[in-house]
């Protein structure tokens, strides 16, 4: 489907990508990571078309529908609403509606005779491409997919440019997402999404059968989602034959054996030059010298790439004493003015010493400001906020690395923030968050994302905070990064308040759960798979309830099904009411037997598939000389495809089991 062929792009003088040679198969689910900057936007513009290469050659299939996201979604007029802008915004069932209706059109002004039985034929055509690719249910498609990413009913005739531009990203991926594309280009899809969103976002993908590249740091996302990962760092592009957790552990076998390689070249190069330093002006050794030189001239540099020359770990100090409670609220309510309703309603929530909180909920419910007042930035409009005995508050929002001075060094900053310490201890700490020699004397204007990020948790953590407040701490953090920050959290041994989209984060850290949504602000004990597993067994008891809906209920309104079990079950005798419950189970006993045939079925199939999965895989990464890699990977992409698709009725089945399992207990 694409083949890159010798593929370079320079900017100026800098090298983005040099000498790639790529393919991707159609069906194919390629996770696209790395380092910021390395280059990995920089491939979906050259399929696009956006970007010429320097040199080689960029081949995309002809006639593939590619589905991306555009960075800055406009609406057609002032007035295009939500619902009109996600239809519109599908090129290619917008031109076939308009080819339908001007067939039609030409159809009505046509008299009868074999032009008319062309036209004719000619609107059938249409109409059954049009139904095959689904477009007359694309409005119903259009829905889904703006209610699973977060909007509620009511926004769908809300006017376009009325929404922020996260909100706005939104919209135009659930248009891509709708339009069913035969390729679907995501880049860093989770940067605009909540944790139900990306939840949803996991689930909608998962039996996608089209071809997917996907950038991202979301470990979460990336462990779902792909099956082949795609590396690009230090300007090359390296593939590997496996899903994420086979790249994180063959990349760190590959970057040992490449720093052991660069170690013994320097040695040599070193040597060589020694050599010539030594004898180049000696008569007796100069055709020995001229040796030597033409040897470095023709030594190929080994190029590391860049987590293999800093790794950037993050290394906090001990949290100073503080009392057992930390913080309390009592009967909190916020309103950003008294003419809106209150963000915040009546929270009650107390914080102990040593807790590892993750705030989880829709966006525009409330997490930011719920932080902003933990940390003293807002005043509650009525209620008490009790902050505990010594507490030191350190709080990071999610503007915070901009507000670092542009001229200000990485050093004079650590000297500004903590002028006590010893330009030696400054130095080390400073090594400790990933940075060099080379990059304490760089302006702060002049650090990319990651780097500013890093030394605005250096500048948080000097201030010796044991409480901290941290807003989307992962935004613009690449992998190494993330997991750089992610084991410094979770060593640390003070009190931690988070909000993140990034559900590994979430899962690695989170001690308990503080969960916003329409009902209010509840606290669950226990890890983020433990909160998961308690809402689905909540649902199953229940009945599914979708996220959307559970955004439209008032607070505290009951589903209007259970009000209504609830009246009847009142009017019932107790005789009345024993004999439909017996009978209630007798019809959900039926079900279990058939649905057990499925998940058994489904077990063995997964079985014999995942054996395959990992045989076809292994021959692949073998790399011996025999191999028909053609066959063998269009056979493990069928695989792969057929156990995503088993995978998937499994868990309706085992779902819908546990359901009634649930029912009849």
């Amino acid at each position: 489907m694409i083949e890159f062929q010798d593929v370079s792009v320079h900017f100026g003088t800098q090298d983005v990508i040099s000498g790639v040679n790529l393919r991707v198969a159609a069906g194919e689910r390629i996770g696209v990571v790395g380092p910021n900057g390395a280059g990995k936007s920089t491939l979906f513009q050259l399929i696009l078309g956006h970007l010429e290469p320097d040199h080689g050659r960029v081949t995309v299939e002809k006639g593939v529908a590619i589905g991306h996201v555009r960075q800055h979604p406009e609406p057609s007029d002032d007035q295009e609403t939500l619902l009109q802008y996600s239809m519109r915004g599908i090129p290619r069932f917008h031109d076939m509606e308009a080819r339908i209706a001007e067939l039609h059109r030409q159809i009505d002004e046509s008299e009868a005779g074999p032009a008319r039985e062309r036209l004719l034929a000619r609107l059938g055509e249409a109409q059954s491409e049009f139904e095959h690719l689904g477009g007359y249910d694309l409005e119903t498609r259009v829905k889904e997919a703006l209610g699973g990413l977060g909007f509620p009913i009511e926004d769908f005739s809300r006017r376009f440019a009325t929404f922020s531009g996260g909100w706005r990203m939104r919209a135009e991926l659930a248009r891509i997402l709708a339009s069913k594309p035969d390729l679907l280009l995501l880049d860093e899809p989770s940067n605009y999404l909540d944790v139900p969103a990306v939840e949803w976002l996991r689930r909608f993908l998962q039996p996608y059968e089209g071809t997917l590249l996907i950038i991202s740091h979301d470990r979460y996302l990336l462990r779902s989602l792909a099956k082949t990962t795609v590396e690009v760092d230090a300007g090359g592009v390296t593939r590997y034959s496996g899903d994420f957790d086979y790249y994180m552990a063959e990349r760190d076998r590959r970057i040992a054996t490449l720093v052991a390689a660069k170690a013994n070249q320097d040695r040599q190069r070193g040597q060589l030059e020694r050599f010539v330093e030594r004898f180049k002006a000696k008569a007796t050794k100069a055709s020995q010298a001229q040796s030597r030189i033409k040897q470095l001239e023709k030594m190929e540099e080994i190029r590391l790439p860049k987590r293999a020359r800093s790794s950037g770990r993050m290394r906090l100090m001990p949290a100073p004493h503080c009392g057992a409670e930390v913080m309390r609220l009592e009967d909190v309510s916020f309103a950003y003015s008294s003419e809106l309703r209150p963000v915040l309603r009546e929270v009650s929530l107390r914080i102990n010493r040593g807790d590892k909180i993750g705030l989880v909920g829709f966006n525009g419910m409330g997490k930011t400001t719920l932080l902003r007042v933990l940390a003293g930035v807002r005043e509650p409009t009525s209620g008490t906020r009790v902050e505990g005995h010594k507490v030191r508050i350190g709080y990071q929002s999610q503007e915070f690395a901009e507000t670092i001075p542009g001229e200000i060094t990485v050093i004079g900053l650590a000297k500004r923030v903590a002028p006590s310490w010893t330009e030696k201890d400054l130095r080390s700490l400073l090594g400790g968050f990933g940075f060099t020699t080379e990059d304490i004397d760089k302006r702060a204007e002049v650090l990319s994302g990651g780097e500013r990020i890093r030394l605005a948790f250096l500048k948080l953590f000097l201030e010796e905070p044991n409480f901290l407040l941290l807003d989307e701490p992962t935004t613009h953090l690449d992998l190494e990064g993330r997991q750089s920050l992610e084991t410094a959290l979770r060593e640390y041994d003070g009190t931690i308040c988070f909000v993140s989209h990034d559900i590994e984060f979430v899962r690695a850290i989170a001690t308990s759960i503080i969960a916003i949504g329409p009902e209010g602000v509840t606290t669950y004990p226990g890890t983020y798979d433990e909160f998961r597993d308690f809402l689905a067994r909540k649902a199953g008891a229940a009945g599914v309830q979708t996220p959307q809906a559970a955004r439209q209920r008032a607070p505290g309104q009951q589903p209007q099904d259970a009000q209504e079990t609830d009246d009847q079950s009142a009017r019932m005798s107790s005789k009345e009411l024993r004999k439909a419950r017996a009978d209630q189970r007798a019809r959900l006993q039926a079900k279990t037997a058939p649905l057990r045939r499925r998940v058994e079925a489904a077990e063995k199939r997964i079985e014999v598939l995942e054996a395959e999965e990992k045989e076809l895989s292994a021959i692949l990464a073998s790399g011996a000389p025999d191999i028909d890699y053609a066959a063998t990977g269009s056979r493990l992409r069928a695989v792969q495809f057929d156990l995503g698709k088993i995978s998937l009725e499994w868990e309706e089945a085992a779902t819908e089991l546990e359901r009634i399992k649930q029912e009849l207990e």
